[in-house]
C-alpha cells in the first residue's frame, strides 16, 4: 500500500467516487497533475488545449513549479505539495502522472485506487515488478490507463521517415518472412538522449533549497545527500530514480517495435549486452549495444554506440530471410513498398483517451502492452548492470537461474513507502 498521511483521509469520499465513474457525455473532464517540470508543463498544455477537459490541481514538490503554474493555468486549479492530498481533496477524473520515474508505480496506483484514471508518462515504472502492481490496480478499479508514447498509433517513428503503419502491414503480410531482425541505431537517433543523462560520481554534498521538499522528492528512493544534478532533469543520470538514456526515450523507439513484431504479449527471452564493466552502482554510465532475442527467433538490436562504436548507418531497420527496411520506407525488394498500398490496414485502436474515459474501452496504449514495452527497456539495463548474458521467463518475468539480475527485478522501497 502506499503511504498514507497521518491526517489524510484513510478513505475515498463517496462523493468523489460517485464522480469518479464515467463523466456524463456533456461533463467537463476533471484533470489533476502531479509534476510540474519541463514534461508537467507539457501535459498542463494538452489539459488547457482540450474544450473537453478542466484542469482542477496540479502539485510539485517544487514550491516555484506550484507557483507558477498556477499563475500560467489561471482561476479553478489549486496547487499542492503532497499528491495524496490533492487526489484525496479534490474531484479528478484523469491523474497525470509526470514526476520521476521511482515514484511512477506508487502514485499511478494510488491514483487508481482512489477511482481515477491515468495518464502516465514512461517509463512506465523503474523497475520489472512494478508494472504488473499498477496491471492488476487497473484491473481491480476498473479503470483506463493511457502511457504517454504514441509513435505505434501516430506521427514519424523517430528517425525513420516514416509511420509505424506501413511497417506493420509489411510485417503482418509475410513479405519480409520469419523471424526478423530490428534494428534501433544511432543513425536514427537513438543515442540523441544517451550520453546527456549520464550520472556523476563523487559530487559533493550541497544545501537543499527552501524551494524543494527533498524527502517528498526521494519518495521510496534510497536516501543519497542532496545534489543539484540529482534533482534537476539529470536525474534519469541515477540508478535510484531512473535508467540513463536508455530509460528515458527506451520506450518511444521500442514500444512501436513491439507492435510491429506482434510482441504484445511477450518478451524476449535472451538477453546481452556490450557495456564498460564494472558499471557504478549508483551513476548511470555508457553502453554500447544490447541484444535481445524471443523465443522464435525475432531478435532486437540497440545500439547507442556510445561505446565500442558499431558502424550502424547502412543498416536496415527491419531485416527478414525474404527483404529488408532502411529508412524512409525504402524496401529491398523495391516493390516492397508498393505491395503495401494494397494490403489491409491494421486493427483499429482507440487513440483519443477521452474516447477511452467516456467509453472505458482500454486506450491504445495501455497497461498490459506498454507493459511489456517496458520491460524491454528494464531488460536492456538489466544485462548492462549485470554483465553477463540473461534468460528471462517471459510468463513469470524473472529471470532463471540468477538470483543478482533478480534482484533488479523488485527492488525495495525506502519506508514508509511500500508497495506490499
Amino acid at each position: 500500500m502506499v503511504a498514507k498521511k497521518k491526517d489524510a483521509p484513510q478513505i475515498v469520499k463517496s462523493a468523489i467516487l460517485g464522480r469518479r465513474g464515467m463523466p456524463g457525455a456533456n461533463d467537463r473532464i476533471n484533470h489533476a497533475i502531479i509534476g510540474l517540470g519541463m514534461m508537467g508543463q507539457g501535459h498542463i498544455k494538452y489539459v488547457l488545449d482540450d474544450p473537453q477537459a478542466k484542469l482542477v490541481a496540479v502539485c510539485d514538490c517544487f514550491k516555484s513549479r506550484v507557483k507558477s503554474s498556477l499563475e500560467r493555468i489561471g482561476n479553478g486549479c489549486k496547487g499542492y505539495a503532497d499528491f495524496r492530498e490533492m487526489i484525496d481533496n479534490e474531484d479528478i477524473d484523469v491523474l497525470h502522472v509526470v514526476t520521476p520515474p521511482h515514484w511512477h508505480a506508487l502514485q499511478n496506483i494510488y491514483g487508481l485506487d482512489a477511482g481515477c484514471d491515468v495518464w502516465a508518462e514512461k517509463p512506465m515504472t523503474r523497475t520489472i515488478a512494478e508494472g504488473t502492481y499498477i496491471a492488476n490496480a487497473v484491473k481491480r478499479n476498473a479503470r483506463v490507463f493511457r502511457l504517454n508514447t504514441w509513435f505505434r498509433f501516430k506521427d514519424n517513428f523517430y528517425g525513420l521517415g516514416t509511420t509505424v503503419k506501413p511497417l506493420k502491414k509489411l510485417v503482418q503480410s509475410g513479405a519480409l518472412g520469419w523471424p526478423l531482425t530490428v534494428r534501433i541505431s544511432a543513425h536514427t537517433g537513438f543515442a540523441w538522449k544517451a550520453s546527456m543523462w549520464t550520472g556523476k560520481v563523487g559530487l559533493a554534498p550541497e544545501p537543499v533549497p527552501d524551494d524543494l521538499d527533498y524527502d517528498m522528492w526521494l519518495g521510496p528512493a534510497p536516501y543519497k545527500p542532496y545534489t543539484s544534478h540529482r534533482t534537476s532533469m539529470s536525474f534519469r543520470g541515477y540508478w535510484d530514480y531512473d535508467g540513463g538514456g536508455l530509460a528515458d526515450m527506451g520506450q518511444h523507439y521500442l514500444d512501436p517495435v513491439q507492435y510491429i513484431l506482434d510482441k504484445d504479449d511477450t518478451s524476449p527471452v535472451k538477453i546481452e549486452a556490450n557495456a564498460p564493466w564494472p558499471p557504478h552502482p549508483d551513476a548511470v554510465g555508457m553502453w554500447g549495444q544490447v541484444y535481445m532475442e524471443y523465443s522464435d527467433g525475432c531478435k532486437i538490436i540497440l545500439e547507442s554506440c556510445e561505446w565500442g562504436k558499431e558502424e550502424t548507418k547502412d543498416k536496415p531497420f527491419i531485416e527478414g530471410p525474404l527483404g529488408k527496411v532502411y529508412k524512409n520506407f525504402v524496401t529491398e525488394p523495391a516493390n516492397l513498398a508498393t505491395l503495401v498500398e494494397q494490403l489491409p490496414d491494421p486493427e483499429p485502436q482507440i487513440t483519443d483517451f477521452n474516447e477511452s474515459v467516456r467509453t472505458r474501452r482500454p486506450f491504445a496504449l495501455n497497461e498490459m502492452n506498454g507493459n511489456r514495452s517496458n520491460i524491454l527497456v528494464h531488460l536492456a539495463n538489466c544485462a548492462i548492470r549485470t554483465g553477463r548474458v540473461l534468460h528471462f521467463d517471459p510468463t513469470l518475468l524473472r529471470f532463471i537461474r540468477d538470483d543478482g539480475a533478480n534482484m533488479l527485478v523488485n527492488q525495495p522501497m525506502r519506508r514508509p513507502w511500500t508497495l506490499c
